[in-house]
């Protein structure tokens, strides 16, 4: 999929027809815009504080989660008016309408491991179609790097905040002793108790949505959670993914379902190929 970078950045028009008629080619077209605005909120959190305060949910927000969605909301009303977008923060106040085309954001994810000074945080944009990511995009400002994918397009990675030369990756075919990613920060006991049941495997704790794209880079090979999360999660990583040719779904195999009236997504388990 090295084609992304020689691609004309779509227009508002080509968005009218895009929302009508989606199509690969527009999609590819639209991965130029995505990386700009996605490499410019990277810049923002590396130069906002990591302080930390409380949602009402518990949970930890910084200024950088807030420069970085600001960043994205702006840049996305730019290349694609019109089309809805889902973000964490601005969805405690205000949940957009449905459509068949809209985004998902998550400008900061794995914030308490931006907190703690890890490198393991993400900036995470997902294009929903019909129901389903068909585009995604993630970027790890610690090192600059992106993962990003076309479902039925393929998936790339480019290294460093300077890099320009995109690389195809893709899944590995699972090896006698696989290797499974779990959450450094919200490992509960249902996802404890999946694993351990897993004969052979090496387990890797990470933080973030960057678990999905070593499945992609073919690095590890099975991700499961058990635990409720936000469509903003896992979607850019759900796309990178499958357009890498692995998989996420339910536990037992069932298509995920987004855009509930929570926006929550009960349990998933993202994987790689299947061993012959």
């Amino acid at each position: 999929m090295a084609v992304l970078d020689r691609c004309a950045p779509l227009s508002p028009i080509s968005w009218n027809l895009y929302v009508q008629i989606p199509s690969a080619a527009a999609s590819i077209g639209l991965m130029a815009d995505l990386t700009r605005i996605t490499r410019q909120a990277a810049e923002a959190i590396l130069a906002s504080s990591a302080k930390a305060r409380t949602k009402p949910d518990g949970s930890p927000v910084t200024a950088a989660d807030e420069a970085a969605e600001a960043v994205i909301c702006a840049g996305l009303q730019r290349v694609a008016p019109g089309v809805p977008i889902i973000s964490e923060e601005q969805a405690g106040r205000e949940t957009p309408p449905a459509s068949d085309a809209y985004f998902l954001v998550d400008p900061l994810d794995g914030t308490r491991e931006f907190i703690a000074g890890r490198n393991e945080y993400t900036v995470n944009i997902a294009l929903m179609t019909h129901g389903t990511p068909t585009l995604g995009i993630i970027c790890m400002p610690a090192l600059g790097h992106i993962w990003r994918g076309v479902v039925g397009h393929g998936a790339e990675w480019i290294e460093g905040a300077g890099g320009t030369t995109p690389r195809a990756i893709h899944v590995r075919r699972s090896p006698d002793q696989p290797t499974i990613m779990i959450s450094r920060s919200h490992l509960d006991a249902q996802t404890q108790a999946y694993v351990e049941k897993l004969d052979r495997a090496k387990l890797v704790q990470c933080g973030s949505s960057v678990k999905f794209c070593h499945i992609a880079e073919g690095k590890a090979d099975l991700y499961p959670r058990l635990a409720p999360t936000h469509d903003w999660d896992i979607a850019a990583g759900h796309a990178i993914l499958q357009a890498a040719g692995g998989s996420v779904t339910t536990p037992d195999g069932k298509a995920i379902a987004y855009g509930t009236k929570d926006l929550l997504i009960p349990a998933f388990v993202a994987r790689g190929a299947i061993k012959d």
